[in-house]
């Protein structure tokens, strides 16, 4: 069973009945200070968190005065505008007392769908959590139309793991895991600990969504952990209405973890390598022995470019025989490759006109 407080790399998922207050549509600041404590002592033992939150749609429509009645799509859109400055500054507030900055990440699912994209937004993960900070991140709800929603931040949540490569993804909820029915109607629901595989049979259990403020239901928690779990990410269904649920997750409190078989980074070179190259990358003889030791590829080690791929699409990397070396997500297409193709990364921006990233293809996106 995964241990909360061992994680490298954890994402949560806030709901909108945890964050505001159901009868006022009030922010519950004590709940949220309590959180960031939460947040600050896991940093403290070296972990990254991401925090994946509801909220904007719930705080601007009080700040509208829109009451609590279904919303019209642009009265939706316009609510999550005005929250949306709210709820971050929120964080910002809760967590500044711990000495951690805070970032505002906003994601369709164009974002993830789109492997440039998906990069993109990779990488500024990477580099936010390498300078300890924390980012949130929710819908952009203001300019997200059906056919680009997640439509539920259970799943965008998943999506962010998968994203972040973290390796526990928790889903804050108001019940504190699967059962085998629905607990509310049924008293002899039972409470399931650790699921292993997502069969029909545990499909089965998923119920609809159980609050007024909040969006997902057990369907959309099942739907997450099949796409966390596949990726190495462990997840959990959790009690979060109480002060400081993730310390008492980490202390033992129950919940129900879908474990996974592979860890993040192994299932994404799986992942990578099971692609169908649209280009090759020949290295000379340092380069293949740097790659050898898991370095990532530097422009300066390329000898040779044949194909035509745009930034994000996977190359063959071959050594100076031709031999396959392994394969990777090239951060520049064909002619941007060509271009700087032997040249030192500092020389890129001289090459190109604008500043690029040093490495061709990094470690974390190749599979050798």
């Amino acid at each position: 069973m995964p241990v909360l407080d061992q994680a490298r790399r954890l994402v949560v998922k806030i709901g909108s009945a945890l964050l505001v207050d159901q009868q006022t549509g009030a922010l519950r600041e004590a709940w949220l200070h309590a959180l960031a404590a939460d947040v600050a002592a896991l940093k403290a033992r070296g972990m990254d968190v991401i925090l994946v939150s509801s909220g904007s749609i719930a705080l601007g429509r009080g700040a509208l005065a829109l009451g609590q009645g279904a919303l019209s799509l642009d009265e939706a859109q316009a609510a999550a505008a005005v929250g949306q400055i709210r709820l971050a500054r929120a964080y910002e507030e809760a967590l500044a007392p711990h000495g951690i900055v805070t970032a505002q990440i906003l994601l369709t699912l164009d974002d993830s769908a789109d492997r440039r994209r998906y990069l993109n937004t990779r990488a500024t993960f990477a580099a936010l959590l390498s300078r300890g900070a924390v980012p949130i991140v929710n819908e952009n709800d203001t300019i997200a139309t059906d056919e680009i929603r997640y439509g539920d931040n259970d799943r965008l949540a998943a999506n962010v793991a998968v994203m972040a490569g973290a390796d526990i993804c928790v889903l804050l909820s108001d019940i504190d895991g699967l059962y085998t029915a629905n607990p509310r109607v049924d008293a002899h629901a039972q409470h399931l600990a650790v699921v292993a595989a997502i069969t029909p049979e545990i499909e089965a259990m998923a119920g609809d969504a159980g609050t007024g403020l909040s969006k997902g239901g057990m369907k959309t928690k099942l739907m997450a952990a099949r796409t966390a779990t596949a990726s190495g990410c462990a997840m959990a269904i959790a009690q979060g209405g109480g002060m400081n649920p993730l310390a008492a997750i980490a202390a033992g409190a129950r919940v129900t973890w879908f474990t996974a078989t592979l860890d993040p980074q192994t299932a994404r070179k799986r992942w990578i390598s099971a692609m169908k190259p649209k280009g090759i990358l020949r290295l000379d003889q340092g380069a293949a022995q740097a790659l050898a030791r898991g370095s990532s590829l530097l422009p300066a080690g390329v000898t040779e470019v044949a194909g035509d791929f745009q930034r994000g699409d996977p190359v063959a990397l071959e050594g100076p025989d031709g031999a396959r070396l392994g394969l990777g997500l090239c951060r520049y297409t064909a002619e941007e490759t060509r271009a700087i193709a032997g040249h030192r990364s500092d020389e890129i921006a001289a090459i190109l006109g604008y500043p690029g990233r040093a490495a061709l293809v990094h470690r974390d996106d190749m599979a050798v």
